[in-house]
């Protein structure tokens, strides 16, 4: 169409109806695959569960439990808006909608750290067990490096191409990798086998200290668990399919988390300090089971879950980044669609950029695959709980307008921006003396930054397209 005078034959600019991408086109699955491997299921089980077993014991199951519940309620206010209006712009397009242009700015801001932020720090898990794997010349920062551009570039190419084919790829591999976990727990073996464990149930295991102890752990294995709501444009029936794939994200991911904890406790029993001090605790387990030629299995899995986690972040920020741009708060070149893929093919780009840089910066300087994934996950799940701390705030709102905000639903508000306030606070980890001491301040300068950027490109473009987003009447229609 039209760009100032010039007409772009690839491109169409995303203030057209459907934002210029595939409208309609993935299914339930397909929607629920994304925001599934937004949250690298396989990585938990892998990385996050046994640092929670450090700190938590026998406990870990209950805290899984606790944090699959506070998960739920948010995902339950995400879907306020998801239920009722959809568009590519995932929280931020909700708390723009009711909060306004600042609170949408900010927003949109620390969802794109957010998502970038996973995108890259994902990356770290493709080096950890790579090198694990091949070793040789991946062990040198040169081929860490090449692994790292390999990843994004091929998740780059998949995101820029074709979106069915990305959420296909993304589902069958995160049910592979699953499926393959699963196995792992349930491999029959007299020792390190899957049994009742009744000391997971004592009086021991349900005292607060532990619980507490590692339930922001926990909680962090399910943020971008909302990523399906940057399909709103190519979901086919948005309305009731995202929301199921938000909320079905939060319960299957939980109910894997906390076997998953139960399973690695009861099969390691007095041998914790095993499982905690491994780099590659699934495949110990899979040699102290007797079962050597499924540690290689598990090995590839969790690689190619890694990537799928590339992989969904691209796709969800670009789309993001698009409806920014339609809204005069980024570049307007990062909101058109290539017109035969009818992907935001620019945003892809340059999201695939932006993903790679502080990857391969931080590993020339010798920084380990284990804390690029800690370092950077960490930046990225403050941007996370930002958003989800105004998508609530913004869902209480919208509730009250529609004359629905019982004294319920004003208590389940609460309880989860609570919880949420208690999940970031923690996080900070203010008490830190090493590099993780810097990631909170580098967070919130790239928040101001990005929203003063956001403020100077929107006064120096004062024109704003209309968007137009599938929307239901608030009155008829509920998340």
């Amino acid at each position: 169409m039209p760009v100032n005078g010039s007409t772009d034959s690839k491109s169409t600019l995303s203030s057209e109806r459907g934002y210029g991408l595939r409208q309609d086109s993935l299914s339930q699955w397909a929607t629920l695959a994304q925001s599934l491997s937004s949250i690298a299921p396989t990585a938990s089980p892998a990385m996050v569960i046994p640092l929670v077993i450090a700190v938590s014991g026998p406990s870990s199951w209950i805290v899984y439990l606790l944090a699959t519940v506070g998960i739920s309620l948010v995902a339950l206010h995400i879907n306020v808006f998801a239920g009722s209006s959809a568009s590519p712009g995932s929280l931020y397009a909700f708390v723009r909608e009711e909060l306004g242009a600042w609170f949408g700015l900010f927003a949109g801001w620390a969802v794109l750290i957010a998502y970038i932020g996973t995108a890259s720090a994902v990356t770290g898990g493709v080096v950890q067990y790579a090198q694990g794997l091949f070793g040789g010349f991946l062990l040198r920062p040169s081929g860490a490096v090449f692994l790292i551009a390999l990843s994004v570039f091929l998740a780059t190419v998949l995101a820029y191409r074709n979106v069915e084919l990305s959420t296909r790829f993304m589902l069958w591999i995160e049910a592979l990798s699953i499926a393959v976990i699963l196995f792992l727990f349930l491999y029959p073996r007299r020792e390190h086998r899957l049994f009742w464990d009744t000391g997971q149930f004592s009086r021991e295991a349900f005292r607060l200290g532990p619980v507490r102890a590692g339930l922001i752990l926990a909680t962090f294995s399910f943020v971008g668990f909302e990523s399906a709501t940057s399909l709103g444009t190519e979901a086919k029936s948005p309305l009731l399919t995202i929301p199921r794939a938000v909320l079905g994200t939060a319960l299957l991911s939980g109910i894997l988390f906390l076997f998953s904890s139960y399973s690695e406790v009861a099969a390691f029993a007095a041998r914790l300090d095993l499982l905690t001090g491994s780099s590659a605790p699934l495949q110990l387990l899979a040699q102290l089971k007797g079962a050597v030629w499924l540690a290689p299995v598990l090995t590839i899995g969790a690689v190619v879950s890694f990537f799928a986690c590339t992989l969904a972040c691209i796709t969800a920020a670009a789309r993001a980044a698009l409806l920014f741009s339609a809204h005069g708060t980024l570049p307007v070149s990062l909101g058109r669609a290539h017109r035969r893929n009818q992907t935001p093919h620019i945003a892809v780009v340059v999201a695939g950029l932006v993903t790679f840089l502080p990857a391969a910066w931080l590993t020339i300087r010798h920084t380990s695959g284990f804390d690029l994934y800690g370092w950077l996950g960490t930046i990225a799940t403050f941007g996370f709980v930002t958003a989800y701390l105004l998508v609530v705030l913004a869902a209480l709102v919208r509730l009250k307008r529609g004359r629905k905000l019982s004294v319920w639903r004003i208590a389940v508000g609460a309880l989860t921006l609570a919880f949420l306030g208690w999940a970031l606070v923690g996080s900070l980890n203010l008490g830190a003396t090493g590099p993780e001491r810097w990631l909170a301040p580098i967070y919130f300068a790239l928040l101001m930054a990005g929203a003063l950027f956001g403020v100077a490109l929107r006064r120096s473009q004062p024109f704003e397209p209309q968007p137009q987003s599938l929307k239901a009447p608030i009155l008829d229609s509920e998340g």
